[in-house]
């Protein structure tokens, strides 16, 4: 597939852009990326890490109410390439509750058994208590090496007396850490934000299919004809241009909302119906909208479109089941 996107682009030094997750982005991969000529972007799985505020020269590239990102940019001067270390705080705030999450968890666990050394019927065995301490340490393998943890034995080494433990320094580094992430390029000449905004397009992707997978319906598919799942799939793909072009057109004033963030918006305006009898034994029906909230304001104004474009109408039924014809209410 690669290959095919050479095409005439590489020739004329325009060649596309790969971007790429931690998942696929080994040494090999991106080797193979160079020896091909392509330009890429990808997700380092180098250990080492920078926080771009520890360091001068950071770059601001985010910065909304949702989410706030820093970046530094290096240039190896072995390889040429480009080192792009990013902080986002939203990430950060997702990785450090996993991290709290796994270290109540191992303390929890700790204590339990520490507690249990002075009650009866419980585990006192300094070998047993170590053992349980190696399958609690594998259990919670994330944050187990953070850890310096010490059995107290009794003189004959026979039962163990105290569990005391410990966060060591590597634990404050980690968390210092988390929200962290470097870019790898071999594109030169280009921004941090640039760089960035591009990387970036990959979560657009992964929104689109989980979009297309839930919302939109791509999945499952019943059918079992052909035609009826090319006629599915086409639906499916003609609902995402919709979205994507409602969505490109905000972006264009500023508003950078999800799929999701949309529909949840919106959800609140709805059509209704209210029907109402008269002395005459006729029904009235009157289908009409909800009046928008400010937010749903701000979205149609962005699109140029009016809060209520289908507007209100009026349908009367008489006893003998006529209909009057339908008139703007």
């Amino acid at each position: 597939m690669l290959n095919e996107l050479k095409g005439d682009g590489r020739s004329s030094g325009n060649s596309p852009i790969i971007v790429m997750d931690a998942g696929i982005a080994s040494d090999d991969n991106v080797e193979w990326l160079k020896s091909q000529g392509h330009r890429y972007i990808v997700v380092s799985r180098e250990q080492r890490k920078e926080h771009p505020q520890d360091n001068e020269g950071t770059v601001l590239v985010r910065d909304d109410s949702k989410n706030k990102v820093t970046v530094l940019k290096e240039v190896c001067a072995e390889t040429g390439e480009t080192r792009l270390y990013c902080h986002s705080e939203l990430k950060a705030r997702k990785e450090q509750g996993i991290r709290n999450r796994f270290h109540q968890r191992m303390e929890e666990a700790l204590t339990k058994l520490h507690d249990g050394l002075g009650k009866k019927g419980t585990v006192k065995n300094y070998e047993r208590v170590v053992e349980r301490i190696g399958r609690l340490r594998e259990k919670n393998s994330t944050v187990s090496q953070e850890y310096s943890i010490d059995v107290i034995a009794d003189e004959n080494k026979e039962k163990a007396v105290a569990i005391k433990w410990r966060r060591n320094s590597k634990s404050n580094d980690k968390d210092h850490l988390t929200g962290v992430y470097c870019l790898r390029t071999n594109i030169k000449g280009w921004s941090e934000e640039q760089l960035w905004e591009t990387y970036i397009t990959l979560t657009e992707i992964e929104a689109t299919f989980r979009s297309l997978k839930s919302e939109l319906g791509l999945r499952p598919v019943y059918h079992q004809k052909e035609d009826r799942v090319t006629g599915h799939l086409f639906i499916t793909l003609l609902a995402y241009h919709l979205v994507h072009t409602l969505r490109y057109q905000l972006k264009q004033k500023g508003i950078n909302l999800s799929w999701e963030g949309i529909r949840k918006i919106m959800s609140t305006q709805q059509r209704v119906r209210v029907s109402m009898p008269t002395n005459e034994s006729q029904m009235i029906h009157i289908r009409t909208t909800t009046k928008a909230e400010v937010e749903q304001k701000v979205i149609y104004q962005a699109l140029g479109i009016q809060a209520d474009p289908i507007g209100s109408f009026k349908t009367i039924i008489d006893s003998a089941k006529s209909v009057v014809p339908t008139e703007a209410a």
